[in-house]
């Protein structure tokens, strides 16, 4: 990729998205990638090859056109204009990074636990986690919360910056469509068990990198905000392997160390009941406090990330 992107294209999607979100009114690529995954998914099925398979041969497909189309768009908007291209590089890089939707997810439920209304924030909990949340008390909610924010900051702002430092708008939205079906079809019950394995490990292999390197970066935001980076950085190192994915364990070790909370333990998912071990087992319990805290971590992380990725860019 051209320096120039580290100039400006990551910058400029970065604020995009600091101001915008992720308006409903807007078309976003990612619906349409899930959309495309549920169209394509009973065609796949049909395959004679088994399911384990039939997933695998969808999951490559849906990665490889995803990049392609992205490459061809952008290769056609400069043949109209430079400054199409770039402007429509910057646009793609903004629909892959999603900081702000994040802190305006876990900020809602933060207000409605602040004003009491429990069964409130079970309902918007819900909309972010895979956990089942009608048992869950203040303190489970304020839990699932924080974990979601932090495995999320490496899904939704790491992880993208780094595939579009690499290979621009095509290879964050490869990204993002790698990531989509993980969140779609990556599920370890019944009915994706084999069909979205493959899936599941290449989500597992695009993040193995982002998800270790950010433990640096939210140790370093920790050190400026609480003054905790070397706290943060030990539970990452003692215990980020303490979780079922073999990525997400790192990031939420780290937050765990940062906002001295408890994270992870069991839970259930579809009504049954899965064991995880503690994360900062030794630490105390997540109040809704530590959600507002978390989301300030999450933010000055990312820009901390930004920063770096930029610099590294521009040297080389």
């Amino acid at each position: 990729m051209d320096f120039t992107i580290a100039l400006y294209a990551l910058p400029a999607a970065f604020l995009l998205d600091l101001v915008l979100g992720d308006p409903e009114s807007l078309p976003h690529p990612i619906r349409w990638m899930g959309k495309s995954i549920t169209f394509m998914e009973p065609i796949f099925r049909k395959l004679p090859t088994g399911p384990a398979i039939s997933g695998a041969f969808l999951s490559i497909s849906l990665i490889a056109t995803t990049w392609a189309l992205t490459s061809l768009v952008i290769q056609a908007s400069e043949l109209i204009h430079p400054l199409a291209g770039d402007v429509l590089e910057i646009l793609i890089i903004y629909y892959a990074v999603s900081a702000r939707s994040l802190e305006d997810s876990a900020l809602e439920i933060y207000r409605s636990l602040q004003q009491n209304r429990l069964q409130e924030a079970k309902a918007r909990v819900a909309m972010i986690v895979g956990r089942d949340v009608a048992d869950l008390k203040e303190d489970g909610i304020a839990r699932a919360t924080v974990e979601t924010v932090g495995e999320n900051l490496v899904d939704g702002v790491v992880s993208p910056l780094f595939y579009a430092a690499i290979g621009g708008a095509p290879l964050a939205m490869a990204y993002k469509m790698v990531n989509t079906l993980d969140s779609m079809i990556g599920y370890k019950n019944d009915t994706y068990r084999h069909f979205g394995k493959i899936a599941a490990r290449i989500d597992d292999v695009a993040n193995f990198i982002p998800a270790r390197l950010v433990v640096a970066v939210i140790a370093i935001a920790a050190l400026i905000l609480i003054r905790r980076g070397r706290h943060t950085w030990e539970t990452a190192m003692a215990e980020g392997a303490n979780h079922s994915s073999p990525n997400a364990g790192y990031p939420e070790a780290a937050f765990a160390g940062a906002l001295s909370v408890q994270l992870g333990g069991p839970g259930y998912y579809e009504g049954h009941l899965v064991k995880k071990p503690y994360i900062g087992l030794r630490f105390g319990q997540t109040k809704p406090i530590h959600i507002k805290r978390a989301c300030d971590l999450m933010m000055l992380s990312a820009l901390i990330w930004l920063g770096i990725l930029c610099a590294i860019m521009i040297i080389l």
